[in-house]
């Protein structure tokens, strides 16, 4: 019997079968991508954490602990790759005789081994000169206007200074973790890294320091720079973990006598906050999907279910019994769910490999194999849950009798007379209050805490939008299909004419199933707009990050000791591919006893240098505020932080201690509070202050610039960043937006949501299209009989077109509508939920509309289609498609 069945089903329900296994494929193929690219991206961030850390450890040997023993114990550690002794001395401060005699301040010697470039290569970059030998710090360089074959004298506390010949001048692009405070508290770090360091060979350096190890031991400390192995888990979490478990074991197997620096630790701390984020986009943006997908196919499922009752209450009337009812049921679930599975999971291996390079999206085997079983059971569950659930509801509770009736009264659903739609949206803008406002944290990772806590309440606010607004726009259609049926047919009329009350009518029996469709493809429509909205929404932020970051295109950063006025805007300016150069002042003011950034700008100009944000500034948009900077000198902009510790109030008077060009001392200047900055371009997370650059130069007496901001027009921004670094050597440090691009961004660095973004888009489209004309196609093909019935009472193509136009139109319209207002609605919740994702957040959301134009245009296409499809075939003769009934 149940060969005949499937037999039957296979050939004479082809259609409706093929339909719901692309429901279930779909889901299937959405949950293996997804979570394929999850895992990858997971492992992607434990690689490019790793690779971005010059030295994994740096162990600092305690007092009185032979640095022998601890260097034979960590290379004793199998995953110990390379561990070498580093030197470090404290000196009083370096001195060079040239044209004019300059002495620096304190400093750092350092005493590297043989090999230690080639062991950790990010470590050290040679600007000028030789890469081994006695090797000058770029900042020390440009304070000492010194540089290779000049000859240097260092001090030394107790003993007589030492001369050496510079070889060269190097880059130390990692100079915070170089010279951080092994052991300290991270509130208790330096605030920079020292101005002025020298390296030495580690022979020579032990010559020079030696003497003063005996008279000042506590000025000389020997480190271990350690690179470990980097097979570690995929996982940044579990990978932090590990290293983390790693470190305190070598602390305790030298009692006490090391102390561990875990850069590499502290690079997959903050990976496994990526990799958190990861998985809350992971739920935001690929479950509805797969939810949708479920919804599609119950719907296709659904279109049938008159049918498959009647066909059940023939089997039952024949002799059949719930169960065996049930058995035929459950092989249309399992040949559905096999089917939609098998091919799903081979579109999912065709998306990885066309837009990844690879079937697996770059993740390990193990887990993508993890992945593929996990979404084939998904796809099992979806089909049984569509198919199964609903034939054994209506074998165990409708009779045979009922079963048979074609057309009877249905009653409002359960929801609908309970209100569930206003008890959820109500509870949507209850969560939405909390997780939305100021300070709420989505993700939190204590500092040196191995675990991570995930917010996951925050996914009830959209979650609980979505389904409300969905049932209230299935009320609102069911209401306006019914009792609203003369307004629909006054909107049918200039597609049904004369029958137009007739098709409203037609509608109006139908409602239950079309207000269904309706709110289908709303919900998918939404679902393309809210994805399609972040989206856009974090590539934008992610730009404006490196913006932020970098400054501009390109951006010149002049060395603290150097004079450099604005007129080197001009020499810059000449730079081939340079479109305009905006010259920046970065002092250091004190606003009563803290100690501040401040930035001179230019207010006529800088908004057009570098992207300025109103999101950026409280108190004005970012053209006003920088017209009150233009109109009133003395105006200022400073941190909030800054105006709730002064309690400052707009026009009150700020006065700052600024230091005086010409003496060196520091003088008051005063300023007029105007507004408040919360970020600004190559400023710091913390409190800043920008002021008027004309203004700050009058009262100190210099206009000293501190960074240049060069717009290239985003064009060919490497070459020129090339040029700029040629023509100005080792005195600045140049960075273009191009590599600050690929370093930071927003909190989601590691992710690259590019491939991802174009394999949801796709699903997104084409679950809209599917929603629209799929169900209309299945919802038509049911009422052949209708259609047949009507033609051989006389109706002609014309009041057929009227029928079937009528409601792919009335489907058309509302669902766009409402998915319309839907995704609207998500994409604020969305964008306003996930605000730690963006850094900065934006001001609003970034709509795309040419790709929205492109889901309408579809799904209208797919609908007509349909209709008109539909139209032809309904023209067969009566008697023909009566009898293939």
């Amino acid at each position: 019997m149940i060969w005949i069945w499937l037999h039957g089903l296979v050939r004479r329900r082809t259609a409706r079968m093929a339909a719901a296994a692309a429901g279930v494929a779909v889901a299937v193929a959405l949950l293996a991508c997804l979570g394929a690219f999850l895992a990858a991206s997971k492992a992607t961030m434990t690689a490019r954490a790793a690779s971005g850390v010059a030295v994994d450890w740096q162990v600092q040997v305690t007092g009185g602990t032979d640095p022998g023993s601890v260097l034979g114990t960590v290379r004793a550690d199998p995953a110990t790759r390379q561990a070498l002794p580093v030197g470090f001395a404290q000196t009083s401060g370096f001195t060079y005789t040239g044209p004019t005699a300059q002495t620096t301040g304190s400093g750092v010697v350092l005493g590297v081994p043989d090999g230690y470039f080639r062991a950790f290569p990010g470590e050290v970059r040679t600007l000028t000169g030789s890469g081994t030998g006695v090797l000058l710090a770029q900042q020390t360089a440009a304070n000492l206007h010194a540089g290779p074959g000049d000859t240097i004298s260092v001090g030394r506390v107790g003993v007589a200074p030492a001369r050496v010949r510079v070889d060269g001048v190097v880059d130390l692009p990692q100079a915070d973790s170089l010279f951080q405070k092994v052991g300290a508290s991270p509130g208790s770090q330096p605030s920079a890294p020292p101005d002025n360091v020298l390296l030495l060979p580690q022979a020579l350096w032990h010559q020079v320091f030696d003497p003063q190890a005996r008279t000042r031991p506590d000025l000389v400390t020997t480190q271990l720079h350690v690179r470990r192995s980097h097979a570690l888990p995929s996982d940044p979490a579990a990978a932090y973990t590990a290293i983390t478990a790693a470190a305190r074991n070598l602390e305790a197997r030298t009692a006490g006598g090391a102390m561990v620096g875990n850069n590499l630790g502290a690079a997959l701390g903050s990976a496994r906050e990526d990799a958190a984020y990861a998985q809350i986009l992971f739920l935001f943006l690929g479950l509805p999907g797969a939810v949708l997908a479920g919804l599609l196919t119950a719907a296709i499922a659904g279109a049938g279910a008159t049918r498959r009752r009647r066909e059940q209450a023939l089997l039952r009337s024949r002799g059949a019994s719930v169960r065996q009812v049930t058995w035929l049921a459950a092989v249309e679930a399992a040949v559905v769910g096999v089917a939609g599975s098998v091919v799903g999971l081979a579109v999912a291996a065709l998306v990885g490999r066309v837009a990844f390079g690879s079937a697996r999206f770059g993740a390990t085997t193990a887990t993508a194999v993890a992945w593929t079983v996990g979404a084939a059971v998904a796809g099992l569950v979806i089909a049984a849950l569509t198919v199964l659930v609903p034939a054994y509801r209506d074998a165990r509770a409708m009779t045979v009798s009922a079963g048979r009736l074609t057309v009877g009264r249905t009653r409002a659903p359960g929801w609908s007379r309970y209100g569930l739609d206003f008890v959820l949206l109500a509870a949507a803008g209850a969560v939405f209050a909390v997780t939305g406002r100021n300070g709420y944290q989505l993700v939190l990772a204590p500092e040196g805490q191995p675990t991570i806590s995930v917010s996951y309440w925050a996914f009830a606010g959209p979650a609980l939008l979505w389904l409300g607004t969905g049932l209230l726009a299935w009320r609102l259609y069911d209401l306006l299909l019914g009792r609203g049926r003369r307004l629909v047919g006054a909107g049918l009329r200039p597609l049904a004419g004369g029958l137009s009350g007739t098709v409203a009518g037609s509608m109006a029996r139908q409602r239950r199933l079309l207000a269904r469709s309706i709110v289908l493809l709303a919900l998918a429509v939404a679902f393309a707009a809210s994805t399609a909205t972040f989206n856009s929404t974090y590539r934008r932020q992610a730009e404006v990050d490196a913006q932020l970051t970098n400054g501009a295109d390109v951006t010149v950063t002049e060395s603290p000791g150097a004079s450099v006025g604005p007129d080197q805007a001009r020499r810059l300016a000449a730079v081939p591919g340079v479109k305009s150069v905006e010259p920046l002042q970065h002092r250091f003011a004190y606003v009563g006893s803290d100690l501040q950034d401040l930035y001179g700008v230019r207010p006529g100009t800088i908004r057009g240098a570098t992207a300025l944000q109103d999101a950026y500034f409280t108190g004005g948009t970012a053209k006003q505020l920088t017209r009150t900077l233009a109109a009133k000198p003395d105006s200022i902009l400073v941190s909030a932080e800054t105006v709730k510790d002064f309690q400052l109030g707009p026009g009150d008077l700020l006065n700052l201690r600024l230091q005086d060009g010409r003496t060196k001392r520091f003088t008051t200047v005063p300023f007029h509070y105007i507004g408040i900055v919360k970020e600004f371009p190559t400023a710091p997370k913390d409190s800043f202050l920008v002021a008027n650059a004309a203004y700050v130069a009058q009262k100190t007496g210099s206009a000293t610039i501190g960074a240049f901001l060069v717009d290239t027009g985003g064009r060919h921004i490497a070459p020129v960043a090339h040029r700029i670094r040629s023509l100005l050597g080792p005195t600045a440090t140049v960075t273009d937006l191009a590599t600050t691009r690929r370093v930071v961004g927003s909190s989601l660095t590691a992710v690259d949501l590019a491939g991802l973004t174009r394999v949801e888009l796709t699903f997104a489209l084409l679950l809209a299209a599917a929603s629209g004309g799929l169900v209309l196609a299945l919802g038509l093909a049911e009422r052949r009989r209708t259609f047949a019935i009507a033609t051989a009472l006389g109706a002609n193509r014309r009041q057929l077109r009227g029928f079937v136009s009528g409601e792919a139109a009335t489907l058309a319209i509302g669902g766009l509508v409402a998915g319309g207002l839907i995704g609207a609605l998500v994409s604020q919740m969305l964008v306003k939920v996930l605000t730690g994702v963006f850094d900065p957040p934006p001001s609003a959301p970034t709509v795309p509309w040419p790709y929205l134009t492109v889901v309408v245009l579809i799904t209208v296409a797919a609908l007509a289609a349909v209709a008109a499809t539909a139209v032809r075939l309904a023209r067969r003769p009566a008697v023909q498609v009566l009898r293939e009934l």
